[in-house]
């Protein structure tokens, strides 16, 4: 990874937390409300990044009319800043503001514990919709013993702060020579894996059919889950009336008789992405059509050949 110079990493971490004085100063609700208001004018007025995700939306919701098509992209994007304000905000959100602005957070805190104290660990599934963090966020402020993988920022200051906002999360850096033991190591000690399954890998993996084409995902979740022999929740956050909702889609049991456990993993990550298929479907705002390593873009084909 390269290094950036002190000034640059000044000056982003200087514009960032500029940002965030700002966002931690005005109410939650105006803050909010004005991140709505961007994205508004973002996507009708500046048109940022509007075409193409208006493509996207018609190719997987050919028979919805252009205006519920724009409705449901300006929400995405509305999402996505709203999001940042919470992330900005995160080491404020204590159990007492949990209990007002996530739906029956302690009752899923309460599921998900009885699969941890089974012992072997617990894998949570949660892609890109609504505020994906504020599923392990809330869980992880109501005490249930949570870790999760992330990539260092190249800019060192900001990869701190990044750090900072995680709050009561365990942080297993990505990309390390230990991260696959770590990971392997905590689920066997009986902590609950938040993961996202839903970016899209380079390489040839798993292809399942989703959102009306295909995506290549990665087993490499479901693969813990296979080996350490405990349960993959699949669950999805959305936005309800200002309050977060914590949707537990199902909970997935590895075949402990399985003799090839890649084929194993590959079967439960099927049935992952088949869940959520439905529930994007169902509440197509909350997801998040502006990512970059768009799901159903297709694998390289030089990647194919080796």
């Amino acid at each position: 990874m390269a290094t950036k110079s002190s000034r640059a990493v000044n000056l982003e971490y200087g514009t960032l937390r500029f940002f965030c004085g700002i966002v931690n100063l005005i109410p939650y609700r105006m803050a909010m409300g004005l991140a709505a208001a961007f994205a508004w004018c973002a996507f009708h007025v500046l048109r940022l990044k509007r075409a193409r995700t208006l493509q996207r939306l018609r190719d997987v919701f050919p028979e919805k009319p252009a205006g519920e098509l724009r409705r449901i992209a300006w929400r995405s994007f509305a999402n996505i800043l709203q999001t940042g304000v919470e992330m900005i905000r995160a080491p404020r959100l204590t159990q007492r503001w949990m209990d007002r602005h996530v739906l029956d957070g302690r009752l899923y805190k309460d599921r998900l514990q009885a699969l941890v104290d089974e012992g072997k660990g617990v894998v949570i599934m949660v892609p890109h919709s609504g505020n994906w963090y504020m599923a392990a966020w809330s869980m992880a402020k109501y005490g249930l013993p949570l870790f999760a993988i992330a990539a260092r920022q190249r800019n060192p200051k900001i990869d701190a702060w990044m750090k900072r906002q995680y709050g009561d999360i365990e942080v297993v850096e990505r990309g390390s020579a230990k991260t696959l033991v770590e990971i392997h190591r905590r689920l066997k000690a009986g902590r609950a894996f938040a993961i996202l399954p839903d970016l899209r890998v380079p390489q040839p993996d798993v292809e399942v059919d989703f959102l009306g084409g295909k995506a290549n995902v990665s087993h490499a979740g479901a693969m813990f889950a296979v080996k350490c022999g405990c349960p993959i929740v699949v669950a999805v956050m959305r936005r309800e009336h200002g309050k977060h909702v914590f949707d537990h889609l199902a909970t997935l049991r590895p075949d402990p008789s399985a003799v090839d456990k890649k084929a194993e993993a590959e079967r439960l990550m099927r049935e992952a992405m088949r869940l959520l298929d439905e529930k994007i479907r169902l509440h197509p705002e909350h997801w998040f059509w502006y990512n970059k390593r768009w799901i159903l873009q297709p694998v390289k084909e030089k990647c194919k050949e080796k």
